[in-house]
């Protein structure tokens, strides 16, 4: 499917890995620019590289180094996003998961910083990109969170319960940013992540799978789809989300767990 975002610029955090990743390359392949992010230098040019291969047209990629948790670097990302390509079109939010954890587990500093990683990033990014998002016809903004939002998580007590303010924030400026602005947010369950690759390979070395597909395919018990989530799979949505074939969607919050969540709602 063709998604008519060619020549279009996006933003993308934390892209230099993971979901955002996954994201950044939907969106290069479709011919959008994007301009991406990470705290690691070279992991970040690696990804640029790597991106690059995957673009269509006339489609750049733009890799800008910088910390979401500091207000400086958030702002930035706007700005040289706008002194690169003169122009912003579609803004993917996405931020590490913090620390799992008991609450008892957790202290002040766990929570503020929790905050800063994932509702203040959302929070400056969405009050820097606002106006350029509004010329030249309108944009979008997609926040990548978790299906924590939806049904709480054994042993994640912050993203449980600090996720659930960038719905709320979705929800909000999908009211006060539209019509030119559409905001969704995708609550992505487990995926094929480098995180989740770690995981199955300490739990292989630890002896409690015999390989890493036995172990991948235990995160995928209980799915009723059988499997873990490809990133791509995630990356596609949000790509879908961004473009004019989702032209009439705006303020929700799609859930892409392969069916496990409980939750009617």
């Amino acid at each position: 499917m063709d998604l008519d975002i060619a020549g279009n610029v996006a933003l993308t955090t934390a892209s230099s890995d993971g979901l955002g990743n996954a994201a950044a390359t939907a969106l290069v392949r479709d011919g959008a620019s994007v301009v991406i992010n990470g705290r690691d230098e070279d992991r970040l040019e690696a990804a640029a590289e790597a991106l690059r291969e995957e673009a269509t047209g006339d489609a750049r990629v733009h890799p800008v180094q910088g910390d979401l948790t500091v207000e400086e670097d958030v702002v930035g990302l706007v700005e040289e996003t706008l002194d690169e390509f003169g122009r912003l079109d579609h803004l993917v939010t996405s931020a590490g998961g913090p620390p799992s954890g008991p609450f008892l587990g957790t202290d002040d500093d766990d929570w503020y910083h929790a905050y800063d990683l994932l509702v203040m990033s959302v929070v400056r990014l969405c009050r820097a990109a606002a106006e350029p998002l509004q010329a030249d016809g309108g944009g979008t903004i997609v926040n990548i969170t978790s299906r924590s939002v939806k049904e709480a998580i054994d042993g994640l007590v912050l993203s449980n319960a600090v996720r659930m303010s960038v719905i709320g924030l979705e929800k909000t400026l999908a009211t006060e940013l539209g019509p030119d602005v559409r905001v969704n947010a995708v609550l992505p369950g487990p995926h094929e992540t480098s995180r989740i690759e770690d995981l199955v390979e300490q739990a292989v070395d630890r002896g409690e799978y015999d390989s890493y597909e036995e172990g991948l395919a235990a995160y995928g018990e209980g799915v009723p789809l059988e499997r873990i989530g490809d990133p791509m799979e995630l990356g596609n949505t949000v790509a879908f989300l961004s473009s004019p074939k989702a032209g009439y969607i705006t303020g929700q919050s799609i859930v892409v767990d392969g069916g496990s969540g409980n939750a009617n709602l």
